[in-house]
């Protein structure tokens, strides 16, 4: 049996033990589907908006990224590439979407893929980073973790601006790292918001500092996953990491359905405003 084959059967095996964990939790926990019946309109549309950030969030850091290989996108192209790269990253196998882009920007801008991966691999550490502090806020304080890295930000301003030209243009690739770690920081800030949202309509004793940790487990489930969207995987992080965000099992389970839910919406959104501008044939040719 091939490697493809078998990582193919995998991700069916543990696509049909998760469905069938929730649907068997669903059917044996009524206050889940009491909450559910609880959740407003007003905060799927909240969460709905706010997930549309987070797409122009990873626009963002697509963009920073691509500053680090010293390759500027239009704001166009490189929101419908994000657009297209987060479809195929929740549908397709291994999280391929940054795999796409890789082939997208070879292809099209003569890219060379190792620049890429080495250009991904420099957000993938400031994501994994950024996760850990969250984590960590758990201890410290998720406000002291926001105000540590806006004093971090303002004195790398600060000697920035007092280091000699010559230096500076010598450290140009250290501007695109500023720009990254700020487009990733707000990310996971726009998904810690989200997380917050849906976990407050569910138990409305949660408070943000919890949501912070609960965001940071959550995020590290982007390392392992080979599922769309982590399913599976995700949940299993949360509720082996109760400890340190102290959210109920059926306050994750219910929480994970809303936040699943919105989201698929949101990528039907963005398929269609691809399909609709024909965005698809460009990226697609060029990627064949």
């Amino acid at each position: 049996m091939s490697r493809t084959l078998l990582k193919s059967v995998a991700i069916i095996l543990v696509l049909i033990i998760t469905i069938t964990g929730f649907v068997y939790y669903f059917i044996t926990h009524p206050i889940v589907q009491h909450q559910l019946s609880t959740t407003s309109i007003g905060t799927l549309a909240l969460l709905f908006i706010l997930y549309l950030g987070v797409v122009g969030a990873i626009s963002l850091v697509t963009y920073a990224t691509l500053l680090l290989c010293n390759l500027k996108l239009q704001a166009g192209e490189s929101l419908l590439l994000t657009a297209y790269a987060t479809v195929i990253n929740f549908f397709g196998p291994l999280q391929s979407g940054p795999a796409f882009r890789g082939v997208y920007l070879k292809r099209r801008h003569g890219l060379p893929l190792k620049q890429y991966a080495l250009a991904t691999l420099v957000f993938y550490a400031l994501y994994a980073g950024i996760s850990g502090l969250f984590l960590l806020s758990g201890v410290f304080g998720w406000w002291l973790f926001y105000a540590a890295v806006v004093a971090l930000l303002v004195l790398m301003l600060v000697l920035k601006s007092s280091v000699p030209i010559a230096v500076r243009m010598r450290e140009l690739h250290m501007t695109a790292v500023y720009a990254l770690a700020g487009a990733t920081l707000l990310q996971l800030s726009l998904v810690a918001v989200i997380y917050f949202v849906e976990l407050r309509s569910i138990d409305h004793t949660i408070h943000f500092g919890q949501a912070v940790v609960y965001a940071g487990a959550a995020n590290f489930a982007l390392f392992v996953s080979i599922t769309p969207g982590a399913i599976g995987f995700r949940e299993s992080f949360l509720l082996f990491s109760q400890r340190l965000h102290h959210i109920s099992s059926s306050t994750i389970v219910t929480a994970n359905i809303i936040d699943r839910s919105v989201y698929i919406v949101v990528l039907a959104i963005l398929g269609l405003v691809i399909f609709g501008t024909h965005a698809q044939r460009t990226l697609r040719r060029t990627t064949e």
